[in-house]
């Protein structure tokens, strides 16, 4: 297309607007509503997803070994366990230190030790996190049997409930996302497609004065992609005020709650929904247009 025509397009789109400002505010509010049922349900989604991967990061195995194992032994079985695989973390807590993490959950008042005569009764120990949460129950199992370790513990029964859970409220999220989706693009491109049949006629004229269907799409693609870019930058302007807010009194009333605050992630919500809502716009008039270019 030539700049001139593309200028002309462009005056011919705003003068649009601006003579149906009726259909135009009708197509912004449906546009800008849509997408912020959409955005709200996105944050709600991703937030869900950030809590349930939080609870999966703090999945642990606890492996305690026999009292009478030599600490050399003990450290030696470092080598084992890292040959296991899928390990993303492992610490190892000998037992003058697990005795002194039980005088303190004792806020210090008692002394264990001494109160046992200089014995400690406490094993040696390793703690681990799983590269994957879903690992967890095949990696404790195969601890087990490695020789050395007395007792594995890591939430059995709980951590499978747990992992269900997770999974199901992903894949719920993701289906949840898709539906509004979908209603989203079938509510905006509806509302793009009554702004183009109330200007059926002006369409009928320009077709009957020898106008291309090129000459006569432009303007209207145009004038769909401004309708649907602005009112995305109502919906995301009003999500993003609505959205800080929230994390300001989630920090200062419900501090134990974790509430997405990764402004990259937030970013790339907001700055999809720019793209949906300007493709959809364009999109819509395009639809639109094909039914009454055929005349």
């Amino acid at each position: 297309m030539r700049i001139s025509s593309l200028s002309y397009s462009f005056r011919d789109a705003f003068r649009s607007l601006k003579r149906n400002r009726l259909m135009t505010l009708a197509s912004l509010a449906t546009v800008a509503i849509t997408l912020l049922i959409l955005g709200c349900a996105w944050l709600l989604v991703v937030n869900t997803h950030y809590l349930a991967a939080n609870m999966e990061s703090e999945l642990e195995i606890n492996v305690y070994l026999y009292t009478d194992l030599p600490r050399e032994e003990a450290l030696n079985l470092k080598t084992d366990l890292e040959k296991l695989g899928g390990i993303a973390s492992l610490t190892f807590m000998p037992k003058e230190e697990g005795i002194r993490a039980l005088e303190q959950k004792f806020n210090n008042e008692y002394d264990l030790v001494g109160t046992l005569g200089g014995y400690n009764p406490l094993p040696d120990m390793y703690r681990i996190n799983a590269a994957e949460a879903t690992q967890e129950p095949a990696l404790a199992s195969a601890i087990e049997s490695i020789e050395g370790v007395e007792l594995v513990r890591y939430g059995q029964g709980m951590v499978e409930r747990l992992l269900a859970l997770t999974q199901w409220i992903r894949s719920v999220g993701f289906i949840v996302i898709i539906a509004i989706s979908i209603a989203a693009v079938f509510l905006i491109a509806t509302s793009i497609r009554l702004t183009v049949f109330a200007r059926r006629k002006e369409i009928g004229i320009m077709k009957m004065v020898g106008a291309t269907n090129g000459f006569i799409r432009w303007p209207f693609f145009l004038e769909g992609m401004i309708i649907g870019l602005t009112g995305a930058l109502l919906a995301v302007g009003v999500l993003h005020f609505a959205y800080s807010r929230l994390v300001q009194n989630v920090s200062l009333t419900l501090s134990f709650i974790t509430i997405l605050t990764d402004k990259t992630v937030l970013y790339e919500i907001y700055r999809n929904m720019l793209i949906l809502g300007t493709a959809i716009g364009a999109l819509g008039s395009a639809i639109s247009l094909r039914r009454f270019l055929k005349i």
